[in-house]
């Protein structure tokens, strides 16, 4: 079976030179890149960059993605991506670069490690040891958007199988070959029960094949609130898109900074490899910043390509560094820190650190043939789609949802007939409450009479296409101006719609 492979997978061999696609940023990103290139150098890595052009300045040159079409061949070639922050300028519609290439590069997982470093960089968890592994391609980050009507718009939230089995694999996959002893699930499926409940029943499916990892699942909200009040009790979070894209900012927060934390983006045949905060163009130019988190996202880079030897020397030269109070500027505590540095400075301290271990600080030595991480192919399993009905979106003007309701009821199709209304997910007609603000946007639920007359709402009678297209000619005939459509399915006889708030 032909598998995915991911992390310390890429190349065994350590002393062959590698060449590695690198983006400089924007705002800190060189002066932390710079910092970081030295430290690989140094420690005999044997990288060779090659340079890409993405973020700001090509933005700004007229190119819409960021990023230049010579950039996107050094990254087909060499397949590994170190990038510092960038800018997408603001106000002018850009869509995000790292959404882009995450998206493009089929970039699957999203690989957040964060752990204190008490005493030396404040945190009030000084034990915490927390992986956030975010799924990286889909959800709202899709980025799919209409104004419908001049009252709403709409951001569609798509989340599917296959993305769903990866990145729940993937999450059970890093436990055990990184020894962690528990995957927590994060969703809100007591709402979002088709995609969210999608994510946690395939988390579910695949938990049962890991058992000797302990497994929960929370909705995210409370879980947030708990793991931002008691980190120590998470050890690997996997969630979807947006909330791992939020909690594994607040780990990194709590931990200290979110200038310390780096991330790996993992895909079939490419990963990029990058800090999670921003361009910073506050401090830039001032030799202020932190290269840390770009540092520790050059770690996780070695360890993937196989270099994990090297990867060892660095992560305690860095926290080597830290121990001995040599911290720039973010981390700089009176009585505890020894010297405010620079970021080229706290460069050249890592760098005579290089072979030194930490004293107090837990030391890092990686096996070196720990083994990859493998996700299968997605199989799809055949079911039975049945087209049992059709959501009807309407922009109408109107504030009475009878008087559309009933407009829509009188409406003949075949044997389609309206079953309900609802503005904004609450249903409206019939019997809705007049207390219930409505907007100008109107979704109309029609399904076949049969299932009406049976007051059946979980099977419903097959119904033809032309019997919709004949539905919206009449509603379009009746004056009525239809925005879209959502046809109802049913899958292996279950329902594929989510029902009305008070259906």
């Amino acid at each position: 079976m032909e598998k995915i492979k991911t992390q310390v997978s890429q190349q065994r061999h350590t002393n062959t030179k590698t060449k590695v696609a690198v983006a400089y940023g924007d705002g800190i990103g060189p002066e932390i890149m710079k910092a970081t290139l030295n430290i690989l150098e140094a420690a005999g890595a044997d990288i060779e960059p090659e340079i890409i052009e993405v973020g700001e300045k090509v933005y700004l040159s007229g190119n819409s993605s960021g990023i230049e079409k010579k950039s996107w061949e050094v990254i087909n070639k060499n397949k590994i991506i170190l990038k510092a922050p960038i800018t997408t300028p603001q106000g002018k519609g850009y869509k995000s670069l790292n959404v882009t290439l995450r998206k493009s590069l089929g970039l699957f997982a999203n690989v957040r490690p964060v752990s204190a470093l008490h005493p030396y960089v404040h945190t009030h968890f000084p034990n915490m040891d927390v992986v956030i592994i975010r799924e990286n391609e889909e959800d709202l980050y899709a980025g799919i958007e209409h104004q419908q009507t001049q009252d709403v718009v709409q951001c569609l939230k798509l989340i599917t199988r296959p993305g769903c089995e990866k990145i729940v694999r993937y999450a059970f996959e890093y436990a055990t070959l990184y020894g962690r002893k528990k995957v927590t699930c994060m969703v809100k499926d007591n709402i979002m029960k088709l995609t969210d409940g999608l994510f946690h029943n395939v988390f579910k499916e695949i938990a049962a094949e890991y058992p000797e990892i302990k497994s929960e699942s929370q909705i995210i909200d409370i879980g947030s609130a708990r793991l931002a009040a008691n980190p120590e009790n998470y050890d690997v979070v996997v969630t979807s898109n947006l909330y791992g894209d939020i909690v594994s900012d607040i780990v990194a927060e709590i931990a200290g900074s979110v200038g310390m934390a780096g991330s790996a983006n993992v895909g079939k045949n490419v990963a990029m490899f990058e800090a999670i905060h921003g361009s910073a163009p506050d401090i830039s130019g001032k030799g202020i910043a932190n290269p840390s988190g770009l540092i520790n996202a050059a770690v996780m880079m070695l360890i993937h390509i196989g270099k994990v030897g090297i990867a060892n020397k660095i992560k305690n030269a860095w926290l080597t560094t830290i121990e001995q109070g040599y911290h720039t500027a973010d981390i700089y505590q009176e009585g505890q820190s020894i010297q405010k540095v620079a970021t080229s400075e706290f460069a050249d301290k890592i760098i005579e650190n290089l072979g030194q271990q930490p004293e107090k600080l837990a030391a890092i030595q990686l096996d070196e043939n720990a083994g990859s991480i493998t996700i299968p192919e997605y199989n799809r399993p055949k079911e039975t789609q049945v087209l049992v009905g059709t959501d009807v979106f309407i922009n109408w003007q109107g504030s009475n949802p009878n008087e559309i309701g009933e407009a829509l009821a009188g409406l003949k199709s075949y044997n389609l007939k309206l079953k309900m209304i609802t503005n904004r997910g609450v249903k409206v007609f019939p019997n809705g409450m007049p207390e219930t603000y409505c907007t100008d946007h109107w979704r109309c639920r029609f399904v076949s009479n049969e299932a009406i007359t049976t007051g059946s709402d979980k099977t419903y009678p097959s119904v033809a296409f032309e019997q919709i297209l004949a539905l919206l000619s009449n509603i379009n005939e009746a004056g009525f101006e239809v925005i879209k459509t959502e046809n109802l399915y049913e899958f292996d006889g279950k329902r594929g719609f989510s029902l009305g708030q008070g259906e």
